[in-house]
């Protein structure tokens, strides 16, 4: 009967997900024939890039600016509809309209959204929003509808020498470390990689610590390292893939969002099917083209894959202290916890259909694990693809009575005002933290385990470098391993198909051998009953 069962299972997973993508391989096999357009875009990003204004000559940028906010009404004078465009984006609300299943219509974004690596902005706004492209925002009371609290320097400066204060809310230096002003607005521009770069690179507290994929080594590297941003390749920048219409940028970054709109692809440039072998254009149905073209992340600099903030807080003869390994990097913090670094990842994958879920600050926690995000996808679901992620995995605080996690305060300017890494005092850090948000904590925390999903879309490989066949086809630590619901010739193993082919094999063998001797007794039969053999 356990038998039967399986065999039913096995007809129809036949009919179900092999016999389907057969008749669509065969049905799109003259599309697979398409050659990519590798030469033409090439030939694109390989001419000279030139300013299309010399900022220097106009009058406005001569005067002597004695604070930002001066700077930004002299670049709003002439470009007079850009901050309207900008308050309207998610760079400067940090925040947007998302919709989440089960969930609805949310406003999610840096503003309110946690994660498992500083845990949130939330009465921290003073140091983290040192990444923010405004000026002054330092708590709630923020104006977000004045458009000369915008920084434009911080993403059109073209020197290298803009920067802006730790601790800031957003200001740059003040007094003789001040920018030169002039100097910056007569030298303004497209966004390079280092302006993208001063938050992206630096996220999460450090060069390449959030992302893997993502650090300062992008701006002098080589192809071993992106083919894309390569100084000795086609030096494309940032906003070469994220492009703008009217300040907002394509891309998404699914830590914040949920929608599958307004993405950066790979097709955006490359055709769906790029390859001159037809077999591999085959997988683009269900791999996404970064499964293989991002073998691994982290190339130079190495990126932690684990924070646990539950260690946090100790102390050495009365005194913070911190722990490094051979390499330099922070393995111990008495203000942050233990980490785990790693250079060189193999990245892990999931499906992904381009919407995702969140777990927020009043959700109730149900299990000992929380996702704090959620990336939607099957194989079933038409829209999904095998995609590389970096899934980070921490500790973080949560109410033990209310079951939802906690946010701290972490940053002040000194100490004594009850923040964590000044004060080391979590009961101190989670009660201020909590009292911003207005909401309720029983006194009583723990520590839960996390787990955050970042796509990786960065530090593409050579075509040489690629992942070959055997990577994901073979029994023996296929890359494709965890990937639910896949079916993977080589990979993927079912005790009942494997003794049907095993009897396919034997039948076939048994007949063809059967053949061959009804042939030879055939033709004996017939020489005996010749006359010219007698």
């Amino acid at each position: 009967m356990e038998f039967l069962n399986s065999f039913k299972k096995t007809i129809i997973f036949l009919f179900v997900v092999i016999l389907p993508i057969t008749v669509i391989s065969i049905a799109l096999s003259d599309l697979f024939e398409r050659k990519g357009n590798l030469e033409e875009l090439k030939e694109l990003y390989s001419k000279e890039k030139k300013k299309s204004v010399d900022h220097s000559k106009f009058a406005e940028l001569q005067k002597n600016f004695e604070s930002p906010h001066e700077v930004t009404a002299a670049c709003l004078s002439c470009h007079t509809e850009r901050g309207t465009e900008v308050m309207n984006n998610s760079h400067w609300t940090w925040e947007a309209e998302e919709y989440i299943p089960g969930k609805g219509v949310v406003y999610l974004g840096k503003k309110n959204v946690l994660n498992n690596f500083c845990t949130g902005i939330m009465s921290n706004e003073q140091s983290c929003n040192k990444c923010h492209i405004g000026y002054g925002w330092k708590d709630k009371n923020f104006d977000f509808s004045n458009q000369y609290n915008i920084d434009c320097l911080i993403c059109h400066d073209n020197t290298g020498t803009y920067e802006k204060e730790t601790g800031g809310a957003g200001y740059p230096p003040i007094g003789e470390f001040a920018p030169d002003y002039n100097y910056i607005s007569a030298n303004v521009g497209k966004p390079n990689k280092a302006n993208c770069g001063y938050c992206h690179f630096m996220s999460a507290g450090g060069n390449n610590i959030k992302h893997g994929d993502l650090g300062m080594e992008l701006l002098d590297c080589d192809k071993n390292v992106d083919v894309h941003m390569a100084q000795d390749g086609l030096n494309m920048e940032c906003v070469d893939c994220h492009t703008a219409e009217n300040h907002v940028m394509k891309g998404k970054y699914y830590a914040v969002s949920s929608c599958d709109e307004n993405r950066a692809s790979c097709t955006d440039c490359h055709d769906q099917y790029p390859h001159k072998q037809n077999k591999l254009n085959e997988h683009t149905i269900k791999v996404d083209c970064r499964t293989c073209h991002i073998p691994y992340y982290a190339k130079v600099n190495a990126t932690k894959l684990y924070w646990d903030w539950s260690t946090a807080g100790k102390r050495q003869d009365g005194m913070p202290y911190s722990v490094k390994d051979s390499l330099g990097n922070d393995i111990y913090l008495s203000e942050k916890g233990d980490f785990k670094w790693e250079r060189n990842v193999e990245p892990e994958y999931v499906w992904f259909n381009g919407t995702a879920d969140h777990h927020l600050i009043t959700d109730k926690i149900t299990s000992d694990t929380i996702n704090i995000n959620t990336l939607f996808g099957s194989f079933a679901d038409k829209k999904s693809k095998i995609i590389p992620v970096k899934i980070h995995r921490g500790k973080q605080p949560y109410d033990i009575i209310y079951k939802n996690l906690l946010q701290a305060k972490l940053w002040a300017p000194e100490e004594g005002q009850g923040a964590l890494w000044q004060d080391l005092d979590w009961d101190i850090a989670l009660n201020l933290g909590m009292e911003y948000l207005g909401l309720p904590y029983s006194g009583e925390y723990g520590f839960i385990d996390t787990r955050m999903y970042l796509p990786k879309s960065h530090m593409v490989a050579k075509a040489e470098d690629a992942l070959t066949c055997t990577d994901c086809h073979t029994r023996n630590n296929s890359r494709m391993k965890h990937v639910p619901d896949a079916y993977i010739p080589a990979t993927t193993h079912n005790k009942t198909v494997n003794l049907l082919g095993i009897l396919f094999v034997l039948a076939a063998f048994g007949g063809v051998s059967g053949h061959a001797f009804l042939r030879i007794l055939a033709n004996k039969k017939m020489n005996k009953n010749n006359p010219k053999n007698k």
